[in-house]
């Protein structure tokens, strides 16, 4: 049986860490042969986020020292799991965990090496998410196809899927939301085949506690030239 560990960044999330746990929880991998070992970071959290996941039973709780972003906590995380396989997970409910089921049986049936979860296969902007959103994204896609060579429609989502020894390997460098560039960009230089699954996405707003903005764009596309020979 493969151990998937579930790596979940978190920062002042808890009015949605528990709720997510529990989906988390509820989802059946036995289908799969696959197991689960859920690792959430908590990036020196204001709130109750970190008293909520030390509440739940099986779930490994790290903490930051000081607040370093979400791509360091993601580092962390990576560095800390122990699994086959290793996807990471936002820690609010925009993404439902029920879509890992396809992602992994697309790794695990050898049709790509990494699996992405995008939110545009087949569609357009969501009801919900905001035009400036939607454009940053989806402009940010094309940056990678120049830069890179290759065209993914959903470069900034929020579920990937690796192998987690492959992923551990990569000397990662950035501590923002651009860490996910910085996977992306050394994986395509590397060559590795990157499989996009279509999932379901439930946008939320800045009021709601979106926080990724404007300037997020510039350093993702700053970092994809930086990285994009590896």
């Amino acid at each position: 049986m493969k151990i998937l560990s579930i790596v979940i960044p978190a920062y002042n999330e808890e009015r949605f860490i528990g709720t997510l746990l529990e989906r988390i929880r509820a989802v059946d991998l036995r289908v799969l042969d696959v197991d689960r070992e859920i690792v959430v970071v908590d990036d020196c959290s204001r709130d109750r986020t970190a008293a909520i996941v030390e509440a739940i039973p099986g779930v490994r709780l790290l903490r930051m020292e000081r607040n370093s972003g979400k791509g360091r906590a993601v580092r962390a995380g990576i560095a800390a799991a122990t699994g086959d396989l290793l996807i990471i997970q936002d820690a609010d409910l925009e993404y439902d965990p029920q879509d890992y089921v396809p992602m992994l049986r697309a790794l695990l049936d050898g049709r790509s090496d990494i699996v992405y979860g995008s939110r545009y296969l087949g569609r357009g902007r969501y009801p919900n998410q905001s035009l400036a959103a939607y454009l940053g994204g989806r402009s940010l896609s094309l940056v990678a196809w120049v830069l890179t060579g290759r065209y993914l429609t959903d470069t900034v989502t929020a579920l990937k899927l690796f192998r987690r020894a492959e992923v551990a390997g990569l000397p990662l460098e950035t501590s923002g939301f651009e860490l996910d560039h910085e996977i992306t960009a050394r994986m395509l230089a590397r060559r590795r085949r990157i499989l996009e699954v279509p999932i379901r996405y439930y946008p939320r707003s800045r009021k709601e506690g979106k926080k990724i903005g404007a300037r997020d764009w510039f350093i993702g596309a700053r970092t994809f030239w930086k990285y994009r020979k590896g």
